[in-house]
């Protein structure tokens, strides 16, 4: 059995990046998080192309990353909000923002502030089970039987 053979199916990022699917879906999520529930709102925020942000809302519902709900039937329009699903992935939105904005970074950015504190949020990444940042201890993987 080969590597790829091996890791076909069985890799978690691989499945978590085929249902996210791309950066347009990333921001679209971001959005919505910040309170950003509706078609125009989105599409305003992003400068995407209709059609592209129908297909990736289209495909963040029937993912159960976002759910619809009706606000008005005529003509009919949907809030976009996020499910269970779609708020677990949050921390990892955190997470790659902290990671552009240390690598990528330059100028003004953006930055999540706690409401509670007024600090600025600084996302980590850490074992539940250690308390160690990822990436500061090895780690192997482990493949299934």
């Amino acid at each position: 059995m080969t590597d790829d053979e091996k890791n076909l199916g069985t890799c978690p990022i691989d499945r978590g990046l085929t249902l996210i699917g791309d950066r347009w879906s990333m921001l679209v999520l971001r959005d919505v998080q910040r309170g950003l529930t509706r078609y125009d709102q989105i599409r305003t925020s992003l400068g995407i192309a209709p059609n592209i942000l129908a297909r990736r809302l289209a495909a963040l519902t029937e993912t159960g990353l976002l759910e619809k709900r009706r606000y008005s039937q005529r003509p009919p329009r949907d809030d976009y909000l996020l499910t269970e699903k779609g708020r677990d992935f949050l921390p990892i939105l955190a997470a790659i923002g902290a990671w552009g904005g240390k690598h990528v970074g330059g100028g003004a950015l953006t930055r999540q502030i706690d409401v509670e504190t007024g600090e600025a949020v600084r996302p980590v990444v850490i074992d539940a089970n250690t308390g160690a940042p990822i990436g500061s201890r090895a780690l192997r993987l482990e493949y299934p039987d």
